[in-house]
C-alpha cells in the first residue's frame, strides 16, 4: 500500500466553462479531489457532468477556466496528455474490440514488443499481477465477446491501470450491471483507493454515492450548486439538491381488473450466435392493463426472448400469440404493424439512428404514413411539429433539440426520444427493456408515471429489467427468468428482493 496522505490535492478544477456554440454545458464549476477520495459528481441527464469530466480527460478543450493536477497549472489538450499525467476514464459505452482477447484489448496502442513482435507474455504477466493486486478477478486470455458486461467493465478498468493512472473517471460505471455486480464494484473501487489511487465518481444513483463516494459534488443543468460530506445527507437530501424539487421514489397506481390476454408465449426454444441453447421452453402471458415484470440476472435469455418478440432473433420452436394472431419470426416492421413496440436494450444499436436528428428519429417507424409523407415526400413541417411536441411533453434537453442529431444529447436524454417515439405508437403491447437505464431519479420517476399511464389505458406491458427497485415497484406480475426458462410468479404485492433474489439465482421458487 503507498503512503495515502488524504490532505493531498490531485485535481483541482476552477471556474469551468464549457460553450457549444451558444449552449453553455458547464457555467463556472468548481471541483476537487484529494488524494485516496472517492468524489462523486451528481447530477440530472444532461446537467453537464460528462462534459465536465470529458474536459478534464482532454477530449473537450474549456471555453475558460483553469485545471490543476498535483499542484501544478496544466493544459490537458488531448487525452494523451491527460494519460501522461496519470489520469484515466472508463466511458460509459465501453471502447473495446469484441473479437479481441482481454489482453490485447488492454494493451492495443501500447503493445510491449520484442524485436519485432508484439511481447503479449510479459504483457499479460502484468495484467494479471494488477488483477491480482486490485482484486479484478480478470481472465486475460477470453475474449470480450464471450464475457459478462461486468468483466469487460473490469477490462476497462485494468486498460487505464495499465497505463499508468492514479486518477481514474468513471462515467456511470453501473448502468448495465447487476446487483452483485454493482457490489463487487463498489470493492473494487475500495481496494482502489485503499491504494493511493483517487476516483471521480459520474453518476445519478444514490444508493451508490452513498455505498462509495466520501464528498459529492451536484450540478444542475450546468451550474455548480453545492459540494458535501455524502456521511451527513440522505438520499431524499441529495435527490432534492440534484433535481431542485421533492422526489418522489414511490410508484402510485391503482388497483384494476385486467383484460384480455394480448401476448401469449408458448414453450419458447432458441440458440444465441454460437449455437448454445439459451431459451429452453419458455412461457408467459401479458394481459391488458397489466405490467409483466421479468426479474433475472443478465445473460438468463431476457435478449434473445426480446429480440425474438421484436423481429431481431428467429425461434427455433415454440410459438408467439398476438392478440390471439400466431407471429412467430415475423420480421420487425410486420411485427410493429401488428401492434407491438419496444423500448430496446441498447439505446445507441437499436433504438437510434444517432446521425439522424432528433425529429427524425421520432418518427422512425411511421415515415411513410400521414402526416409525415405525402405521395411519398416527407413533410418536414409535420415531422418538426410532432418533435416540438414531444421534447415539450417529455422534457427532453436541451430544448428546441429538434434539429440536433440524436448522437449528440445524453444518454438520459437519448432514452427519452425512444420513449416518447414508443408511448406516444400507442400499440397493443409495449416491451419496455431496462426502460430507465442511464436516468436520473427525476427522469425515472418521469418514466414509470407513463408506464403506468400506458397500463390505466388498457394496454399491456412487458417489463424487462435488472433494476429488481424497479420491477417490485411497477410490476402487477413479476416472472423470474432463470437459465432460459420461467421458474416462478410472484404477485407484485407479494415480492421481496430476498425471495427474488433466491429465485434469479435458481434457487427454490
Amino acid at each position: 500500500m503507498s503512503h495515502l496522505d488524504p490532505n493531498t490535492v490531485v485535481i483541482r478544477m476552477t471556474d469551468i466553462v464549457k460553450k457549444f456554440g451558444d449552449f453553455t454545458a458547464n457555467d463556472h464549476i468548481n471541483l476537487t479531489l484529494h488524494q485516496g477520495e472517492v468524489h462523486a459528481i451528481l447530477g440530472e441527464n444532461g446537467a453537464g457532468k460528462s462534459t465536465l469530466m470529458n474536459v478534464l480527460y482532454g477530449m473537450y478543450p474549456p471555453t475558460s477556466g483553469t485545471i490543476e493536477v498535483n499542484g501544478k497549472t496544466v493544459v490537458i489538450d488531448h487525452p494523451q496528455k491527460a494519460i501522461d499525467l496519470g489520469i484515466g476514464m472508463v466511458h460509459q459505452h465501453f471502447m473495446l474490440v469484441q473479437p479481441f482477447t482481454v489482453t490485447e484489448n488492454i494493451v492495443l496502442g501500447m503493445e510491449p514488443m520484442k524485436g519485432l513482435s508484439v511481447n503479449l507474455k510479459e504483457a499479460r504477466q502484468k495484467i494479471l499481477a494488477l488483477s491480482e493486486r486490485y482484486n479484478l478477478k480478470v481472465d486475460p486470455d477470453a475474449r470480450i465477446e464471450d464475457i459478462s458486461v461486468g468483466m469487460q467493465q473490469r477490462v476497462e478498468i485494468l486498460k487505464v491501470l495499465y497505463r499508468g493512472a492514479n486518477i481514474l473517471i468513471l462515467d456511470e460505471p453501473s448502468a448495465s450491471l447487476t446487483p452483485q455486480e454493482i457490489t463487487e464494484l463498489m470493492e473494487i473501487i475500495k481496494h482502489l483507493t485503499a491504494d493511493g489511487k483517487s476516483v471521480l465518481l459520474i453518476t445519478h444513483k444514490l444508493k451508490e454515492i452513498k455505498m462509495a463516494a466520501d464528498n459529492c459534488t451536484i450540478i444542475r443543468r450546468g451550474k455548480y450548486i453545492d459540494t458535501v460530506h455524502v456521511g451527513e445527507k440522505t438520499e431524499d437530501d441529495l435527490a432534492g439538491m440534484m433535481v431542485g424539487r421533492e422526489v418522489s421514489f414511490s410508484v402510485e397506481k391503482q388497483k384494476q381488473e385486467t383484460g384480455d390476454t394480448v401476448l401469449q408465449v408458448k414453450d419458447l426454444h432458441t440458440s444465441d450466435y454460437r449455437g448454445v441453447e439459451v431459451l429452453k421452453g419458455l412461457s408467459l402471458h401479458v394481459k391488458q392493463g397489466e405490467i409483466v415484470g421479468l426479474a433475472g440476472v443478465d445473460g438468463n435469455g431476457q435478449s434473445e426472448l426480446v429480440g425474438i418478440l421484436t423481429g431481431l432473433h428467429k425461434a427455433s420452436a415454440g410459438e408467439v400469440v398476438l392478440n390471439g394472431e400466431a407471429v412467430t419470426n415475423l420480421s420487425p416492421g410486420a411485427l410493429f404493424e401488428k401492434g407491438i413496440s419496444n423500448i430496446p436494450e441498447d439505446r445507441q444499436k437499436h433504438g437510434l439512428v444517432l446521425p439522424f436528428t432528433v425529429a427524425e428519429n421520432l418518427i422512425l417507424q411511421n415515415f411513410s404514413k400521414t402526416p409525415f409523407s405525402k405521395g411519398g415526400v416527407l413533410q418536414n413541417a409535420a415531422i418538426r411539429a410532432n418533435a416540438t411536441e414531444q421534447i415539450e411533453d417529455f422534457d427532453i434537453r436541451p430544448a428546441g433539440c429538434e434539429d440536433r442529431p440524436a448522437g449528440t444529447l445524453s444518454g438520459g436524454n437519448q432514452q427519452k426520444v425512444i420513449i416518447a417515439r414508443e408511448v406516444t405508437n400507442d400499440k397493443d403491447l409495449l416491451i419496455a427493456f431496462n426502460p430507465t437505464r442511464g436516468l436520473d431519479v427525476g427522469a425515472i420517476e418521469f418514466v414509470h408515471k407513463y408506464l403506468v399511464q400506458q397500463r390505466n389505458k388498457m394496454r399491456a406491458i412487458l417489463l424487462v429489467s435488472f433494476e429488481l427497485d424497479e420491477i417490485m415497484s411497477l410490476s402487477d406480475r413479476i416472472d423470474v427468468i432463470f437459465d432460459g426458462k420461467i421458474v416462478g410468479e410472484v404477485k407484485g404485492e407479494d415480492a421481496d428482493e430476498y425471495k427474488l433474489g433466491l429465485m434469479m439465482a435458481g434457487g427454490a421458487a
